[in-house]
């Protein structure tokens, strides 16, 4: 469908390979003043009736669905409780930097919406914790963990299915970094850190106590097999009274390295997959640097809310 759309607009003016021709002959920021213009003259034919009548049918610009006040009350609330155990807020800007997302990691750039200025709107908030972390390193930064936490709005531009999903949604995120010390201990450390973290979290701040773990192994490690039973040695000694199961067989994945997991709680019977999480290797990347280590997890914030209050 998109192939088509282009070779319409090609028709349409004369020229083929536009896409190649305008991506790779103008610079960053001449293809910025080229589509500056281009919105500046699209705007002088869009009257306040056309304005309302496309507003009625974009998707991405509605509002939440959601009771604020409630919303915004549990988001103070976890964020008081993750400063508690380590993890800094970080108010983050509503865009990132262009390709944040899909430079680092196996992310389609159409499933985000780009924008002017060398920017996106933010599609995934760890993607720009983790770019605030290399600037903070580059700078000079050498604590030996960084720990940061963010509750944000998301949006992203693939249909969501079934009742209650919208474009856009609020994420509640941790990232943990730091460098190779031998032995996994950065990833057995931090791994059981943000579980334990996760789960107390739920049981004292969300007041929910059926909770259970998942790990699923991932490529992307010289012995990933080792590093499963060190991580599944440490949880097991740390935290024996967490339920967590391993995942022989997962589906495919290559957007975590080494270890993703998983977060499944349970609500009036019946079971949610609420949060995800795993070691990437976007720091490391950024960087360049293989002693890099960056851990990720995020869970439905939105989602949470509504199923506690059956919205």
């Amino acid at each position: 469908m998109k192939d088509e759309i282009v070779k319409n607009i090609e028709q349409k003016i004369g020229i083929s390979n536009i896409v190649k021709l305008l991506a790779e002959r103008l610079s960053g920021s001449e293809l910025n003043s080229l589509l500056l213009e281009i919105f500046n003259k699209k705007i002088e034919n869009i009257s306040p009736a056309l304005l309302l009548k496309q507003y009625r049918a974009n998707g991405f610009v509605h509002p939440a669905e959601t009771d604020l006040i409630g919303l915004l009350k549990m988001e103070l609330r976890t964020l008081e409780f993750l400063q508690q155990n380590h993890f800094q807020p970080i108010e983050l800007s509503p865009a990132s930097q262009f390709g944040s997302c899909s430079v680092v990691s196996p992310t389609d750039q159409k499933k985000i919406i780009s924008a002017t200025r060398n920017t996106e709107i933010v599609a995934d908030a760890t993607n720009s914790i983790a770019l605030h972390i290399a600037d903070l390193k580059k700078s000079g930064v050498e604590e030996n963990i960084l720990r940061f936490c963010t509750i944000q709005r998301h949006i992203r531009t693939q249909p969501f299915k079934g009742a209650g999903f919208t474009q856009h949604f609020k994420i509640g995120c941790m990232v943990s970094s730091g460098r190779d010390t031998g032995s996994n201990q950065f990833e057995c450390a931090n791994l059981l850190e943000h579980i334990l973290t996760l789960n107390n979290l739920f049981i004292k701040v969300f007041n929910i106590e059926k909770i259970r773990f998942k790990i699923l192994p991932r490529g992307g490690y010289d012995d990933s097999s080792l590093l499963i039973q060190r991580v599944i040695n440490h949880l097991t000694k740390e935290i024996p009274g967490i339920n967590i199961t391993v995942d022989e067989s997962p589906p495919h994945n290559n957007y975590y390295k080494g270890i993703q997991f998983k977060m499944i709680i349970e609500i009036n019977d019946k079971e949610f997959e609420i949060a995800d999480g795993g070691f990437v290797d976007w720091t490391q990347q950024l960087l360049e640097n293989k002693k890099e280590r960056l851990l990720i997890s995020g869970f439905g914030f939105d989602l949470l809310y509504k199923l506690q209050n059956k919205l």
